[in-house]
């Protein structure tokens, strides 16, 4: 397996941006994608959305793992976004680039002229990209407060919002945070943030960081209420108590003799933290269990039939095998045992002829355990001609199985296993409610779940299930803890290489596990020296 050389981390601006909104200026967004092959990309980021503006500077750094040894090809593309769905079909396309991940790691500054396709210019409009390499896992917890601060606006106070800046090894100032707007207060506070150690300010404890406090105008030409310099020492020096800085307005301060200042800049609490990777938590010691979970409803067809979704050609393949390989050949690979369970949902089992939704493929409940990865194929094989295709469709009973190991798990208090369910459905979904608060319960656990759509079927309730589009929540309200379900139609793989569709469905696997893991306050079962740079 090739080996990650480091994490990068890019930073992205545009210039001269085309206008797509009538009577205001563009929202621009930048989204990566990375080549999976066969003509497929996947998204890896995005950047934060910027109102009103046609030279963005993105605050939101994209993170990328670089592999000296493989050409990384990734795609930029900058959108004007309009409206609050995930989606960006909807939105205009300013244009982008397709570069490698080499060529921006080679050059200390990577500026393009936007395309509309390949070839085609956008007619206006660069994208800059710089790279940094991270080395450092730890993060720099702010929480901060500001009193008595300028009147700006007119008619009201000030919206104020603050902006951090690092110095480059050349003098330049780039941007490592943007704080949220407070509406009309002179006296706000900040949502406590954090940023990675590398990224504000290189590792480096007395690197210059620069404080802009600024009242935010809709139409992108925010007024400087004051500023200031320091250093991350400086902001670390409160002990328990506020560091206080004067917030300084330049001009203001040449032309007024009697001028102090344009308000105070407290820093409540600044931390430093480890932050754990995915690889860290794996190297601990964190096992990843596998369980696979088969839909044998009759909308399948008759598996002899070879119209079906579960006929076997010739060659001892169907898109159900085929995924079960594609995601199980990766995952295997984190599971020492190797044991898998596996289960089918919607047929009638003998003796019987009951309907289950939580069988075993290998027919025995006590003990649901495959051999490896070619061992839930063999069941898989064994048992289509002994069941009968029937239905509904539920997938609540199989999730709720697989949590209940999780929740056994969870109680231990530590980082030592984590569980992926995947779920390979031909689309038609009869117990959605049940199932939604399933998801729900199970977000609060060490758990993902991965569902393949097989077929030609309309997947909009697979696609809901999956939380791309806004927190899903349950029927009474209850949203999930964090977005634990990836859903992908098979047929946008059909002709991509078999490592596409494994490399798509496991894409968000690893933020999975660390986003639960960092939320439980879990550190690795046995945790990573941290170097000091």
């Amino acid at each position: 397996m090739a080996g990650c050389v480091s994490r990068v981390e890019l930073s992205v601006s545009c210039q001269s941006l085309l206008d797509k909104d009538l009577g205001s200026k563009s929202d621009p967004l930048c989204v990566l994608l990375q080549d999976l092959g066969g003509g497929q990309w996947a998204e890896l980021d995005r950047t934060e959305r910027i109102k009103n503006c046609q030279n963005p500077e993105f605050c939101k750094k994209l993170v990328v793992d670089y592999y000296f040894e493989k050409v990384q090809k990734l795609k930029f593309g900058v959108y004007d976004i309009d409206n609050k769905s995930f989606d960006l079909n909807d939105d205009d396309y300013l244009g982008g680039i397709e570069c490698t991940l080499g060529q921006v790691v080679s050059s200390s500054v990577f500026t393009r002229p936007l395309e509309l396709k390949q070839g085609k210019p956008a007619g206006k409009g660069t994208i800059t990209i710089s790279a940094e390499e991270i080395k450092d896992t730890r993060v720099v917890y702010l929480e901060i407060e500001a009193q008595n601060l300028d009147k700006k606006d007119f008619l009201g106070k000030s919206d104020p919002f603050l902006e951090f800046y690092k110095q480059s090894d050349a003098g330049t100032w780039q941007l490592v945070y943007r704080s949220e707007v407070i509406k009309n207060n002179l006296n706000p506070c900040w949502k406590k943030f954090s940023v990675p150690l590398q990224t504000f300010c290189g590792g480096d404890f007395n690197k210059p960081i620069k404080v802009q406090c600024a009242d935010h105008d809709s139409d992108g030409s925010h007024d400087l209420i004051g500023t200031f310099e320091t250093t991350l020492t400086q902001l670390q020096k409160g002990d328990g108590s506020p560091v206080e800085f004067e917030c300084i307005h330049p001009e203001k301060k040449q032309k007024k003799k009697s001028y102090k200042n344009s308000g105070i800049i407290r820093i409540k609490s600044c931390k430093i933290e480890t932050e754990y990777s995915f690889l860290d938590y794996v190297m601990g010691g964190c096992q990843i269990n596998f369980t696979v979970g088969v839909d044998f409803t009759g909308s399948n067809g008759d598996p002899r039939s070879p119209d079906s979704l579960h006929y076997i050609s010739p060659d001892g393949i169907n898109e159900y095998l085929i995924a079960i390989w594609s995601v199980g050949s990766v995952v295997q690979d984190y599971d020492t045992d190797k044991l898998f369970p596996a289960f089918g949902f919607g047929a009638q089992v003998p003796p019987d002829w009951q309907v289950s939704h939580e069988f075993a493929l290998n027919f025995n409940p006590s003990n649901p355990y495959c051999q490896g990865i070619q061992g839930i194929v063999d069941a898989y094989r064994h048992i289509l001609p002994q069941i009968r295709l029937y239905g509904p469709t539920n997938f609540s009973p199989i999730i709720n199985h697989v949590a209940r190991f999780a929740a056994h798990s969870a109680q231990q208090g530590t980082a030592s296993q984590y569980f992926i369910l995947l779920i390979i459905t031909d689309g038609e979904i009869t117990d959605l409610d049940q199932t939604r608060q399933a998801i729900v319960n199970a977000s609060k656990l060490p758990m993902s779940i991965i569902i393949v759509g097989v077929g030609e079927a309309d997947f909009k309730a697979m696609e809901f299930l999956d939380g791309d589009n806004g927190v899903l929540k349950s029927l009474t309200g209850e949203p999930a803890a964090r977005d634990i379900v990836q859903f992908v139609p098979f047929r946008q793989f059909r002709n991509a290489p078999r490592e596409a569709l494994s490399q798509m469905v496991l894409a968000e696997v690893p933020k999975q596990l660390v986003s639960y893991y960092k939320w439980q306050g879990w550190p690795p079962v046995k945790a990573p020296e941290v170097k000091i740079m």
